[in-house]
């Protein structure tokens, strides 16, 4: 079998930098193993899978880390959209319209970036059972939960940028991962980092997901409804956010740094 695929940089507006993520624009169905083998091979932390349906203009999409598939990735659909418009399977004139195990989401072109628009995360504060007062040495001002995962805001930016996360501990103390985050600096509104080792990611460079919590968060917070967000891994990435009711826009850019084939 010969399967064509993309490495795409999203949230990203030059190579090497944003989150990569690997992109199969499947003409064949693949069996779930079949796709988590791939995914596994190409060691990013997600890879995508997109099929066509019977109807026009509405796509199958699903998303597996190393080790697991999961219910809703930002960056990977990202990139898939853009590879999509990029290789002709979607127009640019129309928005893509994609059945995930997070439901619908949909992804449309503008001049000068694409826009997703996924779910709100609902989050809750919280005290987490085990990091009650502090994360990795650095205060816990104000947590929160959601599924799955843990949201912890510390004192400033440059705490954030500077933590150094113990894996083993927060694996040992997490479900799928654990988002920090601050107030921002220089000209972003919020900064964050996401650390999943229970999902295969370490540290995900830029996560489209998490930043759907932030913005319930922040906005509860803030009373803001637009952000300009900052993920300060070591490669970095931008995302402009905006909520609508039960919604939030996430936009941003991608950049191709691959292009081959697959055979098995």
């Amino acid at each position: 079998m010969k399967i064509k695929i993309a490495t795409v940089d999203a949230f990203a507006s030059k190579a090497f930098s944003g989150n990569p993520a690997a992109v199969c624009l499947l003409e064949n169905p693949l069996s779930k193993s079949e796709m988590q083998s791939i995914a596994m091979e190409m060691n990013l932390s997600e890879t995508a899978f997109v099929e066509r349906t019977e109807t026009p203009g509405v796509f199958g999409l699903r998303w597996f880390t190393p080790t697991l598939e999961i219910d809703l990735c930002g960056h990977a659909t990202l990139a898939s959209a853009f590879w999509m418009f990029e290789s002709g399977w979607a127009q640019p004139d129309h928005s893509i319209r994609f059945e995930t195990l997070s439901g619908e989401l949909i992804v449309k072109k503008t001049e000068d970036q694409l826009e997703m628009d996924f779910p709100l995360i609902p989050t809750f504060e919280e005290v987490h059972p085990f990091f009650k007062e502090s994360f990795m040495g650095k205060r816990i001002f104000r947590s929160a939960q959601l599924r799955k995962n843990w949201i912890f805001e510390l004192e400033s930016a440059d705490e954030v940028e500077n933590l150094k996360p113990d894996f083993d501990l927060i694996a040992k103390n997490s479900e799928e991962g654990i988002i920090v985050t601050a107030t921002g600096k220089d000209s972003f509104d919020i900064y964050s980092r996401f650390f999943g080792p229970n999902v295969g990611v370490p540290e995900d460079p830029v996560t489209g997901f998490a930043h759907c919590a932030l913005m319930d968060y922040w906005s509860r917070h803030t009373g803001k409804f637009q952000l300009k967000a900052y993920q300060a891994s070591k490669r970095g990435g931008e995302l402009h956010l905006e909520k609508h009711d039960d919604r939030v826009i996430l936009k941003g850019n991608a950049v191709k740094v691959l292009f081959g084939s697959l055979e098995f």
